[in-house]
């Protein structure tokens, strides 16, 4: 429950965003955590953090006209939402997919800033994207819209103002079409401008594995509070893109045993563990379905629409999309024996399902802590491009387990502090909230 004294800046988000419910959310998520951290901070009341936290600093929408392969104009709009920059450049994917809007951005922007600042690294919050869906286009065709959206973003970013990265939607190949029309348009080989690169021209190692890899790092450290680990757990992963292959890898890598996962269409059940290298060249190298996967996999059974939640489970990672796993679903998993959740993606669990966890008793890592690996990659990509370095993959890779391991153990600290021993949610909210805060109120009223 909303404490009385922010219940009314939660009223004046609704009324001032009207219609975007996934930014309501967002911030009704981190509010509800916030009454003791006033009553023990007063000034941060004063000086009207809430409320300015709240409201972004820069909203920018734009027209992307473009033509595909057949001659067609097509117009699409583009979105990047500059959150906050209290902590460093605003810094924060963006996301092509069909579904993006106003609400979307402003909601993984609003996530994006306590992220960032649970990783210590110096970056603020923003987010960004399309309703352009990249699926089924050519390469020629996504070209075009990448140099068309950029051709309007260049004016925005830079490495010491706004840095974006790939979300859904946006990888190697969209990043590599952007950074090329952001030199050809500045003239400038700026290459901290963007991270997520191709690692012949600036990327970091461990970055596509880092969101995934991050997750089950935080998951390995949850356990690990309550005397278990992930050596001989049941997993499902849902999703089968970046996220959930390479969190499926890691947690093999540390002894379990990943049964399900899946995608828009259905799920894929294999009891004797997903077969990675298969999964891997399916969506990766042919662009293939889940589907695919259970009629080249003996012993793996699909269903359409079916429902991952369903399939009994230690650990659950929940690494599609937002709001996937409703009350319904947790109550499955709890009836399952599932003894902990962790989010890969963003917000991918309803306020509802939360807390049948909670009530059971199921360790819950909300996705502001636990998938901070990919933003904290990115950060360490910026630390390569600035230093015109390059690191190996052992040494990024053991600098993001101790990245999350900081983030699980500030969390940890944070909700014991504030009587919420164990609420990771909490534990995220405040720490990340107050050192966004406390910087705001350093830097005066801006």
């Amino acid at each position: 429950m909303l404490d009385e004294k922010i219940a009314p800046s939660y009223e004046e988000v609704i009324r001032r965003n009207p219609g975007e419910v996934e930014f309501h959310q967002a911030a009704r998520e981190v509010l509800v955590s916030l009454g003791p951290v006033l009553a023990k901070h007063p000034e941060l009341a004063e000086h009207k953090v809430i409320e300015r936290i709240c409201e972004p600093e820069r909203q920018i929408i734009f027209r992307v006209p473009w033509q595909d392969d057949s001659g067609e104009v097509h117009i699409n709009r583009g979105f990047r939402v500059e959150f906050n920059s209290a902590l460093g450049p605003y810094k924060g994917g963006l996301r092509f997919h069909p579904s993006v809007y106003l609400g979307i951005v402003k909601f993984l922007g609003f996530e994006q800033i306590f992220k960032n600042a649970l990783t210590s690294m110096p970056i603020g919050g923003g987010k960004g994207g399309s309703d352009f869906d990249p699926k089924n286009r050519s390469d020629d065709e996504v070209m075009r819209f990448c140099q068309s959206f950029m051709t309007e973003l260049y004016r925005h970013i830079g490495e010491y103002t706004d840095v974006p990265a790939g979300d859904i939607g946006v990888g190697t190949r969209e990043i590599g079409y952007l950074f090329g029309q952001y030199k050809r348009i500045t003239n400038r080989y700026e290459s901290g401008v963007l991270t997520g690169k191709g690692l012949e021209w600036g990327g970091a190692l461990v970055r596509t594995e880092a969101t995934g890899y991050g997750a089950v790092f935080f998951a390995e450290e949850m356990l690990k509070v309550r005397g278990q680990s992930l050596d001989g757990a049941t997993c499902v992963v849902s999703g089968s893109g970046n996220v959930a292959i390479y969190a499926i890898e890691k947690i093999r890598a540390l002894g379990g045993r990943v049964v399900s996962c899946s995608d828009s269409d259905g799920v894929v059940h294999d009891p004797a563990g997903i077969d990675l290298e298969l999964l891997k060249r399916i969506k990766e190298v042919e662009r293939g379905r889940v589907k695919d996967y259970a009629e080249q996999r003996g012993g793996a059974t699909y269903r359409d629409g079916g429902d991952i939640w369903r399939i009994p489970c230690d650990v659950a990672f929940p690494c599609a999309t937002q709001n996937e796993l409703t009350a319904k679903n947790a109550a499955a998993l709890v009836e399952g024996g599932c003894q902990a959740v962790v989010e890969g993606a963003n917000m991918p669990t309803t306020p509802e399902a939360v807390d049948v966890l909670t009530e059971a008793k199921v360790a819950f890592g909300p996705g502001k802590a636990a998938n901070a690996g990919g933003v904290a990659t990115s950060a360490l990509e910026m630390q390569q491009n600035a230093s015109r370095d390059r690191w190996t993959f052992s040494h990024t890779e053991k600098r993001l387990s101790e990245i999350m391991t900081d983030i699980h153990d500030l969390c940890h600290r944070t909700a014991a502090e504030y009587g919420r021993e164990g609420d990771y949610v909490a534990g995220a909210n405040i720490a990340g909230f107050l050192r966004v805060g406390e910087a705001m109120v350093a830097q005066g009223l801006i």
